[in-house]
């Protein structure tokens, strides 16, 4: 093979090239039509691939998934209804608006049967929370610590529920006594109108912000 100028090579007239001419002319652009087709199809192609990939992981995780749950669907049903039993029979112990005021007779009533003297028992204000509605209640009390622990047994055996918080037990008036106070929660359950309202104000507020 001799060598050649470029310089004196013709592009007007390339048949009339050296062979060695030709070949390297032929060889840069199979090297330039690689080189292009790799990073214009083959590198696409490759991108596409792994994210194929990483998405059947992700399908093959779900999948998974979605088997072990569809194989304990009978136990999750058995849960379910469970929950919901047990979710009625908590509702159940939740009085309605027009209980409350039978139930704070009770509070009172078991009180006294403890022998327990009532300086202060003064409702609050009523705070709405989801599907019920709770009432704190600020109790004070005189009495020793068996008639206090025979009220507080008292209050947890109420067929309703009622939680006491926020217990203070301090010296009382005499060297004979104690003063105890308390803030007992009643709870009580919301019909459809007051669930509506409050959809309905939280709806308003969203739209305030």
């Amino acid at each position: 093979m001799k060598d050649f100028d470029l310089n004196n090579l013709d592009l007007s007239n390339i048949g009339a090239w050296p062979m060695a001419a030709k070949a390297a002319v032929i060889f840069v652009v199979c090297i330039i039509v690689l080189v292009l087709g790799y990073f214009l199809d083959v590198k696409k192609q490759q991108q596409v691939l792994e994210q194929t990939r990483r998405q059947e992981v992700t399908l093959k995780a779900d999948f998974e998934k979605k088997q072990a749950t569809a194989a304990n669907l009978d136990a999750y049903k058995k849960q379910m209804k469970e929950m919901k039993e047990s979710f009625g029979t908590m509702l159940r112990q939740l009085p309605s608006k027009t209980e409350v005021e039978d139930l704070l007779v009770d509070i009172s009533q078991t009180g006294l049967a403890s022998g327990i003297k009532f300086d202060l028992f003064k409702p609050a204000q009523e705070s709405f929370i989801e599907f019920y509605a709770e009432l704190p209640i600020s109790i004070k009390v005189t009495g020793t610590y068996h008639q206090f622990g025979d009220f507080i047994s008292g209050v947890a055996a109420l067929p309703r529920i009622v939680t006491l918080h926020n217990i203070s037990i301090t010296s009382g008036k005499d060297d004979n006594s104690l003063a105890m106070s308390v803030t007992a929660k009643t709870y009580r359950y919301l019909d459809e109108n007051e669930i509506a309202a409050q959809a309905a104000s939280k709806r308003k507020q969203r739209k305030r912000r």
